[in-house]
C-alpha cells in the first residue's frame, strides 16, 4: 500500500522558501500598441507561485501623461474584461465606425440647425446670479422678496 502524504510543516515551509528564491518575471511581455502610441504589456498569471491574475499595464506615448485617452478595447483588456488583446483589424474597424458616427452627427446637426426656433426657450434675466440656475422674471430670486427692478 502506498504511503499517505504527511503534513510535514517544515518541508512545506522549506518548499515555499525555495520557490520564493526562484527568479520572477519583472519585465512584461510586449502585447501591442494603439493608434495613440500607447504600448501595452503583460506578465501572465502563474498559479504555481500564487499569482492567479495576469499583471497588465501600459506605457503612454508621452511618459509624463498617464491621464491619456485609451481606446475602449485596450481598456477592457487592461481591466481583465476580455482575455485576448484587441487585434489591429478590430481597432481599425472600430475607428472607422467612430468616424462614420461623427460624420453622421455633423450632417444631422447641419440639417436640423437651420430650423432652430429662438423662442423655444425663454431668455434668462440679466442681473445678479445665485448659483447656475436660470432666472426668469415671473419667478422670485429669493423667497419672499420681490425681484430687483431694472
Amino acid at each position: 500500500m502506498a504511503n499517505k502524504p504527511t503534513r510535514d510543516v517544515l518541508g512545506i515551509i522549506f518548499q515555499n522558501f525555495w520557490k520564493s528564491l526562484k527568479p520572477r518575471q519583472f519585465r512584461g511581455n510586449y502585447i501591442g500598441e494603439d493608434y495613440f502610441g500607447n504600448k501595452y504589456f503583460e506578465i501572465p498569471a502563474n498559479p504555481s507561485i500564487g499569482k492567479r491574475k495576469p499583471s497588465r499595464w501600459f506605457e503612454p506615448a508621452d511618459k509624463d501623461a498617464f491621464d491619456q485617452e485609451l481606446t475602449a478595447e485596450w481598456e477592457a483588456w487592461l481591466r481583465g474584461r476580455r482575455e485576448e488583446p484587441p487585434t489591429r483589424e478590430e481597432l481599425v474597424k472600430n475607428l472607422q465606425i467612430m468616424d462614420m458616427k461623427k460624420r453622421n452627427a455633423a450632417e444631422l446637426e447641419a440639417t436640423y440647425a437651420k430650423g432652430k426656433d429662438d423662442k423655444a426657450l425663454p431668455k434668462q434675466v440679466e442681473g445678479p446670479t445665485i448659483g447656475t440656475f436660470p432666472k426668469y422674471k415671473e419667478y422670485e430670486f429669493i423667497p419672499g422678496k420681490e425681484p430687483p427692478e431694472k
